[in-house]
């Protein structure tokens, strides 16, 4: 079912197999429907400083670092990099606003993912480029034991976000596994080509607005159509990556 994929990946990495050893998995709109809420609370942040976006665009700035859409944002509308004090209080005041809107719920899959991924004797690391941390601090909570924090690299641990493959590259550090040991999980275009790029084997979900064509335009192996789609499937997908393994 998935070998095609598999193979096709192995190729053009110029891979000879994939020996699974963990899982890099995103946080905003794989583990969390939080996705509206976050482009609702920059909407309101960007709208006060005069600067014009619209919400779907943050949809597409996904997995980058707070200062770094900023910046983005400052250089289309005032043609320079926002200072270090502006990017301090502009994204604190985002965090504010998100932390002000109604909580937000796991997404619908992404327990019962986590479990096939403990199941299968995985490494889980968090990989999000958020700092927010009424979400980060949920974790254990809502996925008891998935990711201990020595095994969560957030926006605060790199200097160069999604879609650079250093936060990948970190979180296979943490976990101890080359790039042929890894997958990566993620719904945006942005975090799938960090994936990519840092060599794992990455797996796209469309859990928002955004086509599955954008993912695998970003270089995603394979793309689910949802995360309980994904969690249903996973058993089969890694079954197949150890029949390869084994040849």
């Amino acid at each position: 079912m998935f070998e095609q994929y598999i193979e096709r990946f192995l190729t053009r990495h110029d891979y000879k197999t994939v020996e699974l050893c963990a899982a890099l998995i995103d946080m905003d709109g794989t583990l969390y429907d939080s996705m509206p809420r976050h482009a609702q609370a920059w909407m309101r942040m960007v709208s006060e400083i005069g600067i014009h976006a619209t919400p779907e665009e943050f949809f597409l700035y996904e997995g980058r670092t707070g200062a770094s859409t900023i910046n983005l944002l400052f250089n289309r509308e005032f043609g320079r990099n926002a200072t270090e004090d502006e990017i301090k209080e502009l994204y604190h005041r985002k965090t504010v606003y998100f932390t002000e809107l109604p909580d937000v719920s796991p997404m619908p899959g992404a327990q019962k993912l986590m479990q096939e991924l403990e199941a299968a004797g995985l490494k889980r690391v968090l990989v999000t480029g958020s700092g927010q941390s009424s979400l980060i601090n949920r974790l254990d909570n809502d996925f008891p034991g998935a990711f201990p924090p020595d095994m969560r690299i957030t926006g605060r641990d790199v200097v160069k976000g999604k879609p650079a493959p250093e936060p990948y590259l970190a979180a296979m550090k943490k976990a101890g596994v080359s790039p042929w040991e890894s997958i990566v999980i993620e719904n945006a275009p942005l975090g799938v080509e960090a994936g990519d790029a840092a060599g794992a084997f990455t797996i796209g979900v469309t859990t928002g607005p955004l086509p599955g064509k954008a993912l695998e335009e970003a270089g995603a192996a394979v793309v689910f159509a949802d995360m309980p789609a994904l969690a249903a499937q996973m058993p089969q997908l890694l079954a197949e990556f150890a029949k390869m393994s084994n040849r």
